[in-house]
Protein backbone atom coordinates (compact mmCIF):
# COMPACT_ATOMS: atom_id res chain seq x y z
CA UNK A 1 0.00 0.00 0.00
CA UNK A 2 2.78 2.20 1.23
CA UNK A 3 4.40 1.81 -1.80
CA UNK A 4 2.41 4.37 -3.85
CA UNK A 5 3.12 7.12 -1.33
CA UNK A 6 6.74 6.17 -2.85
CA UNK A 7 5.31 7.07 -6.25
CA UNK A 8 3.58 10.45 -5.15
CA UNK A 9 6.27 12.15 -3.24
CA UNK A 10 8.35 14.50 -4.63
CA UNK A 11 11.03 14.61 -1.80
CA UNK A 12 12.25 11.59 0.02
CA UNK A 13 10.77 8.33 0.75
CA UNK A 14 11.75 5.47 2.52
CA UNK A 15 9.74 2.10 3.80
CA UNK A 16 10.62 0.15 6.17
CA UNK A 17 13.01 2.50 7.73
CA UNK A 18 14.87 2.00 10.70
CA UNK A 19 14.59 4.94 13.10
CA UNK A 20 17.64 4.57 14.76
CA UNK A 21 18.85 6.05 12.03
CA UNK A 22 16.73 9.22 12.38
CA UNK A 23 17.02 9.74 16.61
CA UNK A 24 19.51 11.11 18.73
CA UNK A 25 19.24 8.32 20.87
CA UNK A 26 20.44 5.88 18.14
CA UNK A 27 17.56 3.66 19.17
CA UNK A 28 14.17 2.64 17.48
CA UNK A 29 12.63 0.11 15.06
CA UNK A 30 11.47 0.63 11.39
CA UNK A 31 9.13 2.71 10.63
CA UNK A 32 6.55 1.99 7.78
CA UNK A 33 7.41 5.24 5.96
CA UNK A 34 9.53 7.38 6.69
CA UNK A 35 9.26 10.80 4.62
CA UNK A 36 10.81 14.22 3.98
CA UNK A 37 8.72 16.31 1.66
CA UNK A 38 10.05 18.50 -0.46
CA UNK A 39 7.60 21.50 0.06
CA UNK A 40 4.37 22.48 1.07
CA UNK A 41 2.69 21.07 -1.43
CA UNK A 42 4.86 18.13 -0.91
CA UNK A 43 3.70 17.93 2.71
CA UNK A 44 -0.09 18.13 1.21
CA UNK A 45 0.01 15.50 -0.66
CA UNK A 46 1.30 13.20 2.38
CA UNK A 47 -0.91 14.44 4.25
CA UNK A 48 -3.91 13.63 1.77
CA UNK A 49 -2.96 10.42 0.88
CA UNK A 50 -2.35 9.55 4.87
CA UNK A 51 -6.11 10.75 5.34
CA UNK A 52 -7.36 9.22 2.60
CA UNK A 53 -5.65 5.51 3.10
CA UNK A 54 -6.37 6.03 6.81
CA UNK A 55 -2.71 5.41 7.85
CA UNK A 56 -1.58 7.22 10.80
CA UNK A 57 1.24 10.41 10.51
CA UNK A 58 4.02 11.31 13.19
CA UNK A 59 5.68 14.48 13.19
CA UNK A 60 9.68 14.59 13.80
CA UNK A 61 12.02 17.39 13.57
CA UNK A 62 15.59 15.97 14.54
CA UNK A 63 15.00 13.52 16.10
CA UNK A 64 15.89 14.50 19.38
CA UNK A 65 13.30 14.32 23.00
CA UNK A 66 12.11 10.92 21.75
CA UNK A 67 12.27 7.77 22.12
CA UNK A 68 11.22 5.30 19.75
CA UNK A 69 9.98 1.07 20.34
CA UNK A 70 12.06 -1.37 19.33
CA UNK A 71 8.92 -2.30 17.29
CA UNK A 72 8.91 0.57 15.34
CA UNK A 73 6.46 3.22 13.89
CA UNK A 74 3.35 1.80 12.31
CA UNK A 75 2.67 4.79 9.71
CA UNK A 76 4.27 7.56 8.17
CA UNK A 77 6.95 9.53 9.77
CA UNK A 78 7.09 12.39 8.66
CA UNK A 79 10.43 15.18 9.17
CA UNK A 80 10.72 18.62 7.82
CA UNK A 81 14.38 18.49 8.93
CA UNK A 82 16.12 19.51 5.47
CA UNK A 83 13.89 21.18 3.33
CA UNK A 84 11.96 23.50 5.61
CA UNK A 85 15.21 25.76 6.12
CA UNK A 86 14.74 29.08 5.53
CA UNK A 87 16.63 31.73 7.39
CA UNK A 88 15.40 35.40 7.01
CA UNK A 89 16.85 37.89 8.94
CA UNK A 90 15.58 42.09 8.52
CA UNK A 91 16.40 44.03 11.33
CA UNK A 92 15.36 42.89 14.34
CA UNK A 93 12.67 40.36 12.68
CA UNK A 94 13.59 36.68 11.73
CA UNK A 95 11.84 34.38 9.41
CA UNK A 96 12.70 30.90 10.14
CA UNK A 97 11.56 27.61 8.97
CA UNK A 98 10.57 24.81 10.95
CA UNK A 99 13.51 22.58 9.73
CA UNK A 100 16.13 25.06 10.58
CA UNK A 101 18.09 23.71 13.62
CA UNK A 102 18.02 25.69 17.09
CA UNK A 103 21.81 25.78 17.38
CA UNK A 104 21.84 27.58 14.00
CA UNK A 105 18.97 30.38 14.56
CA UNK A 106 21.24 30.65 17.86
CA UNK A 107 24.48 31.16 16.02
CA UNK A 108 23.34 33.46 13.67
CA UNK A 109 21.04 35.50 16.33
CA UNK A 110 24.36 36.08 17.61
CA UNK A 111 26.10 37.11 14.10
CA UNK A 112 23.32 39.80 13.57
CA UNK A 113 23.62 41.36 16.96
CA UNK A 114 20.27 39.94 18.24
CA UNK A 115 20.24 38.88 21.90
CA UNK A 116 17.43 36.38 23.70
CA UNK A 117 18.39 32.98 22.42
CA UNK A 118 22.11 32.54 23.14
CA UNK A 119 21.35 30.74 26.40
CA UNK A 120 19.73 27.86 24.07
CA UNK A 121 22.69 27.04 22.19
CA UNK A 122 23.83 23.49 22.50
CA UNK A 123 20.21 22.30 22.37
CA UNK A 124 19.69 19.89 20.10
CA UNK A 125 16.76 20.02 17.83
CA UNK A 126 14.45 21.76 15.14
CA UNK A 127 13.38 25.20 15.62
CA UNK A 128 9.71 23.68 14.99
CA UNK A 129 10.32 20.66 17.34
CA UNK A 130 11.72 23.35 20.18
CA UNK A 131 8.78 25.84 19.76
CA UNK A 132 6.21 23.03 20.58
CA UNK A 133 8.22 21.96 23.56
CA UNK A 134 8.85 25.45 24.58
CA UNK A 135 12.61 24.69 25.05
CA UNK A 136 14.43 26.71 27.38
CA UNK A 137 17.98 27.13 29.33
CA UNK A 138 19.45 28.99 32.02
CA UNK A 139 16.76 31.21 32.15
CA UNK A 140 15.89 31.89 28.39
CA UNK A 141 12.93 30.26 26.42
CA UNK A 142 12.44 30.12 22.77
CA UNK A 143 8.62 31.62 23.06
CA UNK A 144 9.78 34.56 25.07
CA UNK A 145 10.64 36.42 21.47
CA UNK A 146 8.06 34.39 19.29
CA UNK A 147 5.74 36.77 17.40
CA UNK A 148 3.99 34.32 14.80
CA UNK A 149 3.38 30.78 13.81
CA UNK A 150 1.99 29.21 10.46
CA UNK A 151 0.48 26.53 11.14
CA UNK A 152 -0.71 23.79 8.46
CA UNK A 153 -3.37 21.62 9.73
CA UNK A 154 -4.15 17.82 8.76
CA UNK A 155 -6.41 18.61 6.14
CA UNK A 156 -3.43 20.74 4.93
CA UNK A 157 -5.07 24.26 5.60
CA UNK A 158 -2.09 26.95 6.21
CA UNK A 159 -2.82 29.73 9.09
CA UNK A 160 -1.22 32.19 11.20
CA UNK A 161 -1.45 32.46 14.58
CA UNK A 162 0.16 35.13 17.07
CA UNK A 163 2.07 33.88 19.87
CA UNK A 164 -0.79 35.27 22.15
CA UNK A 165 -3.03 32.93 20.84
CA UNK A 166 -1.06 30.48 21.93
CA UNK A 167 -0.26 29.04 25.62
CA UNK A 168 3.32 28.77 26.59
CA UNK A 169 4.16 26.44 29.51
CA UNK A 170 6.99 24.64 31.10
CA UNK A 171 8.12 22.50 28.28
CA UNK A 172 4.37 22.63 26.79
CA UNK A 173 2.57 24.51 24.40
CA UNK A 174 -1.41 24.80 23.95
CA UNK A 175 -1.09 23.05 20.22
CA UNK A 176 -2.68 20.35 19.09
CA UNK A 177 -0.46 17.31 18.53
CA UNK A 178 -1.89 17.81 14.84
CA UNK A 179 -0.68 20.97 14.29
CA UNK A 180 2.22 21.52 11.80
CA UNK A 181 4.53 23.63 12.54
CA UNK A 182 5.89 25.47 9.03
CA UNK A 183 7.43 28.71 10.07
CA UNK A 184 8.42 31.08 13.20
CA UNK A 185 8.22 34.50 13.49
CA UNK A 186 10.66 35.85 16.31
CA UNK A 187 11.70 39.75 17.22
CA UNK A 188 15.09 39.69 19.19
CA UNK A 189 16.10 42.69 20.68
CA UNK A 190 19.52 44.26 19.81
CA UNK A 191 22.37 43.24 21.79
CA UNK A 192 26.00 44.05 22.82
CA UNK A 193 28.05 41.04 20.65
CA UNK A 194 30.99 40.59 23.20
CA UNK A 195 28.00 39.82 25.84
CA UNK A 196 26.19 37.71 23.82
CA UNK A 197 29.45 35.92 22.98
CA UNK A 198 30.00 35.67 26.66
CA UNK A 199 26.77 34.32 27.50
CA UNK A 200 27.07 31.84 24.38
CA UNK A 201 30.21 30.07 25.46
CA UNK A 202 29.52 30.28 29.27
CA UNK A 203 26.66 28.25 28.24
CA UNK A 204 28.57 25.52 25.87
CA UNK A 205 30.69 25.34 29.47
CA UNK A 206 28.35 24.71 31.71
CA UNK A 207 27.02 22.07 29.19
CA UNK A 208 29.92 20.25 28.85
CA UNK A 209 30.87 20.32 32.43
CA UNK A 210 27.19 19.28 33.34
CA UNK A 211 25.99 16.67 31.04
CA UNK A 212 26.95 13.77 29.20
CA UNK A 213 27.66 14.69 25.65
CA UNK A 214 29.63 12.13 24.94
CA UNK A 215 27.16 9.43 24.99
CA UNK A 216 24.04 9.75 22.65
CA UNK A 217 20.96 10.51 24.67
CA UNK A 218 17.94 12.42 23.77
CA UNK A 219 18.63 15.34 26.41
CA UNK A 220 16.30 15.57 29.69
CA UNK A 221 13.92 11.88 30.74
CA UNK A 222 12.12 13.98 33.04
CA UNK A 223 10.27 17.79 33.56
CA UNK A 224 11.59 19.49 36.32
CA UNK A 225 9.07 19.14 39.45
CA UNK A 226 8.32 22.60 40.97
CA UNK A 227 11.08 23.84 42.41
CA UNK A 228 13.44 20.91 42.39
CA UNK A 229 15.38 19.03 39.44
CA UNK A 230 14.51 15.86 38.14
CA UNK A 231 18.01 14.90 38.15
CA UNK A 232 18.52 16.17 41.66
CA UNK A 233 15.73 13.64 42.70
CA UNK A 234 16.83 10.72 41.03
CA UNK A 235 20.68 11.72 42.10
CA UNK A 236 19.64 11.45 45.54
CA UNK A 237 17.32 8.07 45.31
CA UNK A 238 20.71 6.86 44.46
CA UNK A 239 20.57 5.92 41.09
CA UNK A 240 23.11 7.64 39.21
CA UNK A 241 25.51 4.90 37.38
CA UNK A 242 22.15 2.37 37.37
CA UNK A 243 22.01 0.06 34.43
CA UNK A 244 20.03 -1.68 32.32
CA UNK A 245 21.47 -3.68 29.18
CA UNK A 246 23.20 -0.80 27.51
CA UNK A 247 21.77 2.22 28.51
CA UNK A 248 23.04 4.27 31.78
CA UNK A 249 21.79 6.68 34.39
CA UNK A 250 24.57 8.82 33.28
CA UNK A 251 26.84 9.75 36.57
CA UNK A 252 27.33 13.22 35.53
CA UNK A 253 23.15 13.77 35.52
CA UNK A 254 21.28 11.55 37.10
CA UNK A 255 18.40 13.25 34.51
CA UNK A 256 20.24 11.54 30.88
CA UNK A 257 19.89 8.11 30.44
CA UNK A 258 22.56 7.48 27.90
CA UNK A 259 22.83 4.63 25.03
CA UNK A 260 26.63 3.43 25.88
CA UNK A 261 26.96 1.46 22.89
CA UNK A 262 23.63 -0.65 21.56
CA UNK A 263 21.04 -0.05 23.68
CA UNK A 264 17.42 -0.50 22.56
CA UNK A 265 14.36 1.12 23.54
CA UNK A 266 13.17 -1.68 26.36
CA UNK A 267 16.65 -0.65 28.66
CA UNK A 268 15.63 2.73 28.45
CA UNK A 269 11.88 2.06 29.42
CA UNK A 270 13.15 -0.19 32.25
CA UNK A 271 15.41 2.83 33.84
CA UNK A 272 12.18 5.11 33.43
CA UNK A 273 10.20 2.73 35.41
CA UNK A 274 13.19 2.56 38.00
CA UNK A 275 13.74 5.88 38.31
CA UNK A 276 9.93 6.51 38.68
CA UNK A 277 9.30 4.14 41.04
CA UNK A 278 12.46 5.18 43.47
CA UNK A 279 11.32 8.81 43.62
CA UNK A 280 7.84 8.26 44.25
CA UNK A 281 9.24 5.78 47.05
CA UNK A 282 11.63 8.51 48.06
CA UNK A 283 9.84 11.64 47.39
CA UNK A 284 6.14 10.99 47.29
CA UNK A 285 6.60 12.88 43.90
CA UNK A 286 5.45 11.36 40.48
CA UNK A 287 7.97 11.98 37.48
CA UNK A 288 6.23 13.56 33.90
CA UNK A 289 8.22 12.57 31.10
CA UNK A 290 10.03 15.23 29.01
CA UNK A 291 10.34 13.11 26.07
CA UNK A 292 7.80 11.76 24.20
CA UNK A 293 7.42 7.72 23.51
CA UNK A 294 6.53 7.20 20.21
CA UNK A 295 5.16 3.63 18.92
CA UNK A 296 4.64 1.67 22.35
CA UNK A 297 1.43 1.14 23.84
CA UNK A 298 -0.20 3.16 25.87
CA UNK A 299 0.22 0.79 29.34
CA UNK A 300 3.79 1.54 28.53
CA UNK A 301 3.15 5.21 28.21
CA UNK A 302 1.14 5.20 31.43
CA UNK A 303 3.26 2.70 33.51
Amino acid sequence: MLTELKQIVSGSCLLNEPMSRHTTYGIGGPADAYVIPKDTDDLRTVLSYARRMNIPTVFLGSGSNILVSDLGIRGIVISLKKEFSELVFDKNHVSVGAGVMLGKLVKEAAKHRLTGCENLIGIPGTVGGAIFMNAGAYGQEISVHLTSLDIMNENGSVNTFSSESIKFEYRHTSLSPESIILRAEFQFPAGDIETIQKNMKETGLKRKSSQPLNFRSSGSVFKNPDDVAAGYLIDKAGLKGTRSGNALISEKHANFFVNTGNANAKDIINLIHIARTSVKNKFDIDLELEITLLGFNSEIISA
